[in-house]
């Protein structure tokens, strides 16, 4: 039995089917008033949050592997879930005698500007620590939110805000292919218990990705920028505006991301970021 973790999420919707599709047993935790609803047909479901911790073990009966593919970004403050919930998976699942899958980011870092990453790489140290058996997957940054986060900012004047600079190169990398990585660790258990960032196959800058979104959609003009001044100022807010804010603000500064995975499972998905744009829903293998 495989247990998904946020299993109703962008990226969790994924790794279930993907699962199924692949002859699995799947068994799927997700919050929220109905998410039974969202539950992929042949998961067996499972309604709490991954605060819970006698929710956990129950969930956890009878798994061998655990797949976290939870976050709070951006909707609730990142500590309280990447890394308090993690931690208590990894918890749990010692307490089951399962392995963990462990989805945190590229760049995770103690002391980097934005807090998703030091709650990823507070819940990789606290997998490191666990007698669990722990692989880790470091995507860099998900072209499908990105893109949506740019088409929201659009609205009527269908001109992307792209906050920051926006002039640092990522490598967006699809949930899809993510989701296809975390697939193959559970049909090759030989492949587990390491580390693996994946980028996207293009290095595009946050204001090139919104005007790749304006020409896949026809729409004139150019990005509109948020002021770096205007910028700093949201980033003090509380709640969704401030955690975007200094995520942006940390995006403009990441260090160049080295995909290690693609050499080591060449076979994998690769989609590039025009599919998305355009809705093909087909990577490149």
């Amino acid at each position: 039995m495989i247990l998904v973790v946020g299993g109703t999420g962008r990226l969790g919707s994924h790794v279930t089917g993907g699962l199924l599709a692949h002859g699995h047993r799947v068994r799927v935790l997700a919050r929220g008033r109905r998410p039974t609803r969202r539950v992929a047909a042949g998961a067996e479901a499972v309604q709490g949050s991954v605060t819970d911790p006698d929710l956990l073990e129950r969930a956890l009966a009878g798994v061998d592997v655990v797949v976290s593919a939870v976050t709070g970004f951006p909707f609730v403050d990142p500590a309280g879930v990447d890394f308090a919930g993690n931690q208590l998976l990894v918890r749990a699942a010692e307490g089951a005698g399962a392995e963990v899958v462990l989805v945190s980011v590229a760049g995770a870092a103690p002391d980097s500007a934005m807090g998703l990453f030091r709650a990823k790489f507070q819940a990789e140290q606290a997998l490191l620590r666990s007698s669990v058996r722990g692989t880790v997957i470091r995507p860099e940054a998900f072209a499908d939110l990105w893109i949506e986060l740019l088409a929201t900012t659009a609205r009527r004047s269908h001109r992307p805000l792209v906050i920051g600079r926006g002039d640092t190169p990522v490598g967006w990398v699809a949930v899809r292919d993510v989701a296809a990585l975390a697939v193959r660790l559970i049909d090759q258990p030989s492949l587990r218990g390491a580390a693996y960032t994946l980028s996207g196959p293009e290095q595009l800058s946050m204001t090139d990705l919104a005007r790749h979104l304006m020409e896949a959609r026809a729409w004139p003009g150019s990005p509109r920028h948020l002021p770096i001044a205007a910028l700093h100022a949201t980033a003090l807010l509380p709640g969704r505006p401030g955690r975007q804010a200094q995520a942006a603000l940390a995006m403009d500064g990441l260090p160049p991301v080295v995909d290690d995975t693609r050499t080591r499972i060449p076979d994998l998905p690769v989609t590039p970021v025009a599919d998305l744009l355009h809705g093909n829903h087909v990577g490149t293998p």
